[in-house]
């Protein structure tokens, strides 16, 4: 599962449609209605909003937005909630961190958006996403890397 820190417009189709699903499981798991990746790392952050399945569902419009510019069909019905979210820390490190794991990805799959990717210098994050200046998420599984 990657909840990703970068704005999805970095995504490819594939990528998009797995950040798609893997965040309907993310908000399954959030509500309490799935046993399996109950410790996922991913959703550290989002357990520590007030409002986790605000927080989820908030993250998965913004998919659903993308999804919508592309002319892709995902269905906002499947997202949980409408509240508004209160927006979550992420770091530099991170964001960076997540550019270089998915330009690798990019690179086999599909090199005219990894040239989009590098474009331009400053890297968009998803909206829920405020950046600060750190270091990458200690959560985050090195391996990655």
């Amino acid at each position: 599962m990657r909840l990703w820190t970068l704005h999805p417009r970095y995504l490819d189709r594939q990528g998009l449609l797995a950040l798609w699903r893997e965040g309907l499981l993310a908000q399954k798991v959030l509500l309490g209605l799935t046993r399996g990746y109950r410790h996922h790392p991913q959703l550290t952050r989002f357990r520590a909003c007030d409002d986790p399945s605000a927080a989820i569902s908030a993250y998965l419009r913004e998919v659903h937005a993308e999804a919508c510019r592309r002319d892709y069909r995902f269905d906002l019905g499947k997202i949980a909630s409408s509240l508004p979210a209160a927006g979550i820390v992420a770091t530099t490190g991170q964001l960076d961190f997540e550019r270089r794991h998915l330009s690798r990805k990019l690179a086999l799959r599909d090199p005219a958006r990894l040239a989009e990717l590098y474009a331009s210098a400053a890297l968009q994050a998803h909206p829920l996403f405020h950046i600060t200046a750190g270091d990458v998420a200690p959560w985050e599984k090195a391996e990655a890397e």
